[in-house]
């Protein structure tokens, strides 16, 4: 790889299946008899707010059971050390990379542990259930509140800064990501096109892996490590 000083960093589900969180979508694609594209959706908060809200509910609980692993532990010491430009973007709804320690990242996808008003259009920090319909603490509304997620036809945020960040990467990492959701999918085809080196860090293949300059297979708790050593020159050869 030539010099890199600007990295971008993209992680999806698979860096934090191996602290053992669980997604909540079966095999057959179903959680409790309904498609989750079909809970996830804003038509659905408004048919079924109480089936939508105890989802989450679920999902923000389920944190409390879990910890960062080896591979966000990895990628905070990066954004500790790293003297040059760094963004992590998940795609993550979890608190992992935060506990771990990251700070220069966001969550494209939304948070768990935050609510969005649909009356105020503010954003609160939140810990508890969302089901009982609780007043907003920023205007008083009451049943406003729902998951700060970004629902399925609902643009991620924070686009137009990592369209940037894409734009200005030496570097374009991929962690975790089944490479099959839009528009993250489509984000090392930019970083190519502006010039990136793009390195893919995977269990499997993804459905993207022929666009990376390079893939490497295996747990992220063993490879985000390997390549964060050696980005900060950790590797040390032996003249022996």
């Amino acid at each position: 790889m030539r010099d890199i000083e600007t990295i971008l960093v993209l992680t999806g589900a698979g860096i934090s299946a191996e602290s053992g969180l669980a997604t909540f979508r079966g095999p057959d694609g179903l959680w409790e008899g309904h498609r989750v594209e079909e809970i996830c959706t804003p038509q659905a908060l408004a048919r079924n707010p109480a089936l939508v809200q105890n989802f989450y509910d679920m999902r923000r609980a389920a944190l409390a059971r879990v910890v960062p692993n080896a591979a966000h532990h990895a990628l905070a010491r990066l954004d500790a050390e790293w003297p040059g430009e760094l963004l992590i973007v998940t795609q993550n709804v979890d608190d992992l990379h935060e506990r771990a320690g990251a700070r220069r990242m966001l969550h494209m996808h939304g948070e768990l542990k935050s609510a969005l008003c649909r009356e105020c259009g503010g954003r609160v920090r939140w810990e508890g259930t969302l089901a009982d319909g609780p007043a907003c603490p920023l205007c008083g509304g009451k049943g406003g509140l729902r998951p700060d997620i970004v629902f399925f036809g609902e643009m991620p945020y924070q686009m137009e800064r990592i369209e940037e960040a894409l734009a200005g990467a030496d570097l374009f990492v991929s962690i975790g990501t089944s490479g099959a959701v839009y528009p993250a999918a489509g984000f090392v085809q930019t970083a190519r096109y502006h010039g990136a080196q793009t390195l893919e860090l995977n269990l499997d293949p993804s459905a993207g892996s022929h666009f990376f300059h390079e893939s490497r297979v295996g747990p992220a708790g063993l490879l985000v490590p390997e390549w964060v050593g050696d980005m900060l020159g950790d590797r040390v050869t032996d003249a022996g």
